[in-house]
């Protein structure tokens, strides 16, 4: 017989050009390969032929890596000298080997890596700052998405955020600084006062509180802050009362009957309302119709007589 056919990744036990009748060869599968199913040993046969071959050699198969933690794997195949390649999402170092290959043994080389949070160093304070913060996770490192919240020294004002993150670069999203800030004295408001004695300057977050002239009604908040801009926050509005411009009339108020002329001859306050008789076409029957004070605008019904 010739030399028994190649089999791929597979060697002889004896490998020569011309084999006698009813010699055997026997094949075995090289480091990192399997045989399958087929038939291993040949003997030559008197036709001077050999036995249809069967053999096939696998690579050998490596288990799936598991799943790495803020990461991903990438890899084509788990066999025999694969390659798989690690990497870690963004806020994530990766510690340990970057790749690992499928050994002849059917294990990976190395360990596998690890994704660990980034770090950011404490933060320079801003100056006069007081600094507290708040974590994700125990201990004394700040990771990434780690949060910490500014405070400043009263009566200094914090301008920038109020709070800053850990970011992926390992440098925190911003740092505010303390100003000593100061406001105006505050201006009046149309139809009220301000209530005690004004100063010429005030301090951050210092308030002043507003009134209103009688009959008038507030809207908005009775306060008005030192903001650290340096200028007020909204200042409240007061609301004018309204004359009811009938001579004579029965209304409902507040759920009661009341004449004009008599109950309400001084109006009423900006926001209430008072419910006005009207009659229908025939005359038959009576129906309201309900009219509110808007600022010391009233709009009698059209229906009204």
């Amino acid at each position: 017989c010739p030399r028994p056919p190649e089999v791929l990744f597979a060697t002889l036990n004896v490998d020569k050009k011309v084999y006698e009748v009813g010699e055997e060869v026997e094949y075995t599968c090289r480091p990192g390969f399997t045989p399958n199913s087929g038939q291993r040993k040949y003997t030559c046969l008197p036709t001077g032929k050999w036995p249809f071959n069967t053999l096939l050699c696998l690579p050998k198969r490596c288990p799936p890596p598991p799943p790495l933690q803020n990461g991903k794997i990438d890899f084509e195949e788990f066999q025999y000298q694969s390659t798989v390649t690690f990497s870690c999402d963004p806020g994530y170092n990766l510690v340990g080997s970057r790749t690992s290959q499928c050994m002849a043994d059917g294990k990976w080389t190395g360990t596998f890596p690890q994704c660990q949070p980034v770090t950011c160093a404490p933060p320079l304070l801003p100056e006069y700052g007081v600094l507290s913060y708040r974590r994700l996770s125990p201990g004394n490192v700040f990771h990434f998405l780690d949060t910490i919240l500014f405070e400043c020294v009263p009566p200094l004002a914090l301008i920038g955020n109020e709070t800053a993150t850990c970011m992926a670069n390992g440098t925190w999203s911003s740092i505010p600084v303390c100003k000593a800030v100061t406001c105006p004295t505050p201006i009046g408001i149309e139809n009220g006062f301000i209530e005690f004695a004004v100063r010429r300057t005030y301090q951050y977050n210092e308030s002043v509180s507003f009134g209103c002239q009688p009959g008038y009604v507030m809207e908005g908040s009775k306060h008005s802050r030192c903001e650290n801009t340096g200028n007020w926050s909204t200042k409240p509005v007061c609301r004018a009362p309204c004359k009811i411009p009938v001579k004579k009339a029965v209304v409902l108020y507040n759920g009661e009957k009341k004449r004009v002329q008599n109950d309400l001859k001084d109006g009423i306050l900006h926001g209430e309302t008072v419910s006005f008789f009207c009659k229908n076409k025939e005359k038959s029957c009576a129906y309201t119709v309900d009219v509110a004070c808007v600022d010391g605008n009233f709009t009698l019904p059209a229906c009204f007589k």
